[in-house]
């Protein structure tokens, strides 16, 4: 019982640390005996990846409810006058910071020059992809037509779409003149805001296995692939982590040295929720944590991170543009096919556009990778771009890490910002007493 109080105690980033550690170190070990053959993926698919997933499928259920009450709470806490402005900030903060990840992306791609010289064999087997739909469509796609089926579908877009109308209409009712409206309505508020409570204390019990799951999760991945999954993709896989963190130190770190924030005390602050999607790899699966980190360490103001971090696990993916951009330029190079310029900015057009509609989730990226390679005239019906795309497939892992990572910094740094302009910042956070 003592043990079990001790363990609670623990602060959980360091809990989550010791767990990846420990994790990888059992990777390694896992990896050569898998090669050794004493071990077989069976069992590994049997007694350790089952863990990894339970934490996924924890995380997972609690991401339409947290994005629901969340987002709802978030818009009608908030002034009408004022909803506007922060939706207006932050999603031109989200299209700005996502552009310029397409096109660090770009200049990587074109420094490290991934894919050339490589000797492609055509894919045995062709992979089909449907054409990518209309601009128009994806837009109209985003309003659901049963707002209880996208809850039930996890359809992200048009929970968000549903949370946020909901929640600007009880902001215009409990500001009503009529007594009855502005009473029923602020009543309806105090229940939505009751089970968003709810969900958050289910959120610190989740938290409580992350260093288990943690631990099942990279232990799994490195037993898997190992050192073996860089091979001639080392290239990529070192072209993606130098832009990501060029865009971290240069793009982020310019943002907040404007508004007087140390790059360095945010890192220190966000870490928490960096290294969760760094191992979950899913920016809605980090949500919980990211909004624990905005809160408990920055001192945002659940009126603005409510309503800005479930947005940007859906359509901020600066991480996921990046790796579209090397990818899609490793592909051509991988076929002895230059990009050219006009090209390349059709790649940084789509990028951006297929990382709004990519879903926070493991691997989502790699699917919207697909829209990308269609849109310069690379599509997977050709084998040898199928062939090109499998050996992405086959690193994706370790790609979909750090691009994940980058995504929810992104959330976090746009998040601070508005905050910080608005005006919605507790003071007496660590973090501001250094700033003053």
């Amino acid at each position: 019982m003592g043990f079990f109080k001790k363990y609670l105690e623990y602060p959980i980033i360091y809990k989550v640390a010791i767990g990846f550690v420990i994790g990888i170190i059992v990777g390694v070990v896992f990896s050569y005996a898998l090669d050794v053959g004493v071990l077989s993926k069976e069992s590994l698919d049997t007694y350790l990846k089952p863990w990894g997933d339970l934490l996924v499928r924890l995380l997972k259920m609690i991401v339409a409810p947290i994005i629901l009450f969340s987002l709802i709470v978030g818009a009608a806490s908030i002034r009408p006058s004022k909803l506007g402005k922060v939706g207006v900030k932050i999603i031109v903060y989200y299209l700005l910071t996502s552009a310029l990840a397409v096109a660090i992306g770009l200049v990587m791609a074109n420094l490290f020059r991934p894919g050339v010289g490589l000797q492609l064999v055509a894919a045995e087997k062709e992979i089909a992809v449907k054409k990518a739909p209309s601009l128009v469509q994806v837009l109209l796609n985003i309003i659901p037509t049963n707002p209880f089926t996208a809850l039930t579908n996890g359809a992200v877009l048009q929970i968000i779409f549903f949370a946020i109308i909901l929640g600007i209409a009880l902001a215009y009712l409990m500001e009503s003149k009529n007594q009855r409206i502005r009473e029923s309505s602020t009543i309806a508020y105090k229940v939505v805001d009751g089970l968003a409570e709810a969900i958050y204390k289910i959120v610190r019990g989740i938290l409580q296995y992350m260093p288990i799951g943690v631990f099942a999760l990279i232990a799994y991945v490195v037993a898997l692939y190992g050192p073996r999954v860089l091979g001639p993709l080392a290239i990529v896989v070192i072209a993606l982590y130098v832009g990501l963190f060029i865009h971290i130190f240069l793009v982020y770190g310019s943002i907040l040295s404007a508004f007087k924030i140390s790059i360095i005390d945010f890192l220190k602050g966000a870490k928490e929720a960096m290294l969760t999607a760094f191992v979950t790899r899913s920016s809605s699966g980090t949500l919980p944590v990211t909004m624990t980190v905005a809160e408990e360490n920055f001192g945002i103001k659940r009126t603005v991170y409510a309503f800005t971090l479930p947005l940007g696990a859906t359509i901020n993916m600066d991480g996921t543009a990046m790796y579209q951009a090397i990818c899609t330029v490793f592909v051509a190079n991988a076929l002895g096919i230059p990009l050219t310029i006009g090209q390349q900015l059709a790649i940084i057009i789509t990028a951006v556009l297929a990382s709004i509609g990519t879903a926070g989730v493991p691997g989502a990226g790699a699917i919207m990778l697909a829209m990308v390679l269609e849109a310069v005239g690379l599509p997977l019906t050709d084998p040898a771009v199928a062939a090109a795309y499998a050996m992405i497939l086959g690193i994706d892992v370790i790609l979909d890490m750090g691009r994940t990572m980058v995504n929810v910094t992104g959330d976090l740094v746009g998040t601070l910002i508005v905050a910080k302009t608005e005006g919605e910042i507790d003071t007496s956070k660590p973090i501001w007493k250094k700033q003053q």
